[in-house]
């Protein structure tokens, strides 16, 4: 069932996944600090529910991925679905250095949704080549368009601006 190839495929996979939720967690730690003085909504889940979450995330991505490398389609489409995976992967690390690093919820927001769009692109090129990778990313786009709206809310609590009010 697993040549050496296929494992080593499947290792290189949660490596590349794994380490972008190093390099995002390296870039959200020493934050924490700082978010926890923002003003969040009542749906905000709890800090502790992030290394729970993400982790299973993960590992559900890169088995996609490998999912898609061994199946059985066009070589060039596996290699335009293998990049997008990585764009979103990339795009992911980049969210945790704009909202946290750089303390900008605004700037997050912005990431966020072009995470989103490259996630959904990821999903269709995906299910062109393996409907049980595109189903592994499910849980993962609907994560991020939770945390999306999360970011959006926190951006405009913490904004300064009262949203509440018309313009006249």
């Amino acid at each position: 069932m697993f040549s050496r190839r296929s494992t080593s495929a499947l290792l290189i996979a949660l490596t590349a996944c794994f380490a972008a939720s190093v390099i995002g967690g390296a870039l959200t730690q020493p934050n924490l600090d700082w978010y926890a003085t923002l003003t969040k909504p009542s749906f905000a889940p709890p800090n502790a529910v992030f290394p729970i979450v993400w982790p299973i995330l993960y590992a559900m991505m890169a088995v996609a991925a490998w999912l898609v490398w061994r199946s059985g389609g066009d070589e060039g489409d596996k290699k335009t679905a293998l990049v997008w995976f990585g764009i979103q992967l990339v795009i992911n690390v980049l969210w945790s250095f704009a909202f946290f690093w750089m303390h900008s919820p605004s700037f997050g927001f912005g990431v966020i949704m072009v995470l989103l769009v490259a996630i959904v692109i990821t999903i269709v090129f995906f299910d062109r080549l393996s409907r049980p990778a595109a189903l592994l990313l499910l849980p993962y786009v609907l994560w991020v368009g939770f945390a999306a709206g999360l970011n959006f809310v926190i951006w405009v609590l913490n904004s300064g601006v009262d949203f509440s009010q018309a313009p006249s």
